[in-house]
């Protein structure tokens, strides 16, 4: 059982930047690939970015430009740099392990763990 522990949420005024933390129970990183989703109120749960263990990345077209996934393996912590963001990015983040190899699927169902999600405001 693989647990997630999401920190480095909070208040942003737009164009300001903030760093996502997941820390991970194991390793995690040479058989999942990591991902980060965020939920607005009312929303369904979207895809953000994903790695794998080879560091390929994968970003939605939203924050593509923007946002920076990355590992420390020495750490398992896997971090989502969001820079220049925006009211729209306001939502949960929520990271999340899927055992794909190294498919970097952008799919909730494909997730087998989530952590408990941080909040992420940013106002206008």
């Amino acid at each position: 059982q693989v647990q997630l522990v999401e920190s480095g949420g909070g208040l942003v005024q737009a164009g300001g930047s903030l760093r996502l933390s997941c820390a991970a129970s194991e390793r995690t990183f040479s058989s999942y690939v990591m991902g980060w989703f965020r939920q607005a109120p009312g929303k369904e749960r979207d895809f953000v970015a994903a790695i794998n263990r080879y560091s390929g990345k994968r970003y939605s077209d939203s924050v593509k430009d923007r946002f920076i996934i990355y590992t420390d393996s020495a750490k398992n912590s896997v971090y989502l740099q969001m820079n220049s963001l925006k009211p729209e990015d306001t939502a949960v983040y929520y990271c999340a392990a899927a055992p794909k190899g190294v498919e970097l699927t952008a799919k909730l169902s494909d997730y087998a763990y989530w952590g408990q999600g941080t909040q992420v405001t940013v106002s206008s």
